[in-house]
C-alpha cells in the first residue's frame, strides 16, 4: 500500500546546486537539510527549486555549488505560519539524488495522481492567454496528504475548468518557480516566490 501511495507524486529534476546546505529539522534521529537547484527550461529562463535532503543521502556527495545532479522524489506541502497568517510551503522532498553524467532532454517532470480539493479558477489574462489555477490532494502514507497547487493553460485549462471538488485527477508537467510582489499592511513592498506545477497532460483518472 506504502510503495503504491509513493507512485502518486513522482519528481524527476537535474540542474545546478545555487545553495550552500542549510539545517532544516530532524526526525526520529535523521537530519534534513534544505538547498535550492537551478533547472533549466527550453527558454533561457530556469527554475529555482527548493530541494529537502536527508543527510543520509549526503554521504559521499559532492554538494558543491554548481554541481551538476539529477534529483527523484515528491513534491511535498506544509503549513509555515509566516505574517500572522499560515502559509502553504512546498518543498521537492530527495528520495535519491546523484552526479549528472548524461544529456538528459526533459530536466524537469512530475506526475501526479490526487483529488482536486478546492473549486478550479478559470480566468483570462490581458495576453488572452487562458489559465485555469487548481489544488490538487495527493494522499502520503500514514494518512497525510500534500496539496499541490497547479497551473493548467489552453485547451487544458478549458477542461480543468468543468472539474469539480472531489474529481479524482492524473496529472503530467512541470515544476516552476514564479516571483511576485507583494505589498504590506505599511506599504513596504517585498518580494516572494511561489511554486507550482505547470499542466502539460491531465485526465480524470479512472482508479476507484
Amino acid at each position: 500500500m506504502v510503495e503504491q501511495i509513493l507512485e502518486n507524486n513522482k519528481v524527476f529534476l537535474v540542474g545546478k546546486i545555487t545553495s550552500n546546505l542549510e539545517f532544516s529539522h530532524q526526525m526520529f534521529g535523521e537530519g534534513f537539510y534544505l538547498f535550492n537547484l537551478n533547472v533549466p527550461r527550453l527558454s533561457n529562463y530556469s527554475d529555482i527549486l527548493p530541494i529537502t535532503i536527508s543527510e543520509r543521502l549526503l554521504d559521499g556527495m559532492n554538494m558543491n555549488i554548481e554541481t551538476e545532479i539529477i534529483v527523484d522524489g515528491q513534491l511535498r506541502s506544509y503549513n509555515k505560519y509566516m505574517d500572522g497568517g499560515n502559509r502553504l510551503i512546498l518543498t521537492i522532498f530527495a528520495r535519491d539524488i546523484k552526479i549528472k553524467n548524461e544529456e538528459i532532454k526533459n530536466p524537469n517532470q512530475i506526475i501526479l495522481e490526487g483529488f482536486v480539493c478546492k473549486q478550479p479558477v478559470y480566468r483570462i489574462t490581458p495576453f488572452k492567454r487562458e489559465i485555469t489555477d487548481m489544488l490538487i490532494a495527493v494522499n502520503r502514507p500514514y494518512n497525510k496528504s500534500d496539496y499541490i497547487p497547479c497551473i493548467a493553460w489552453g485547451r487544458n485549462a478549458r477542461y480543468s475548468d468543468r472539474l469539480n471538488i472531489g474529481d479524482h485527477v492524473n496529472v503530467w508537467g512541470r515544476i516552476q518557480s514564479r516571483e511576485y510582489q507583494k505589498k504590506k499592511a505599511d506599504g513596504e513592498i517585498v518580494f516572494k516566490t511561489a511554486y507550482e506545477v505547470s499542466i502539460s497532460k491531465m485526465e480524470i483518472s479512472q482508479k476507484s
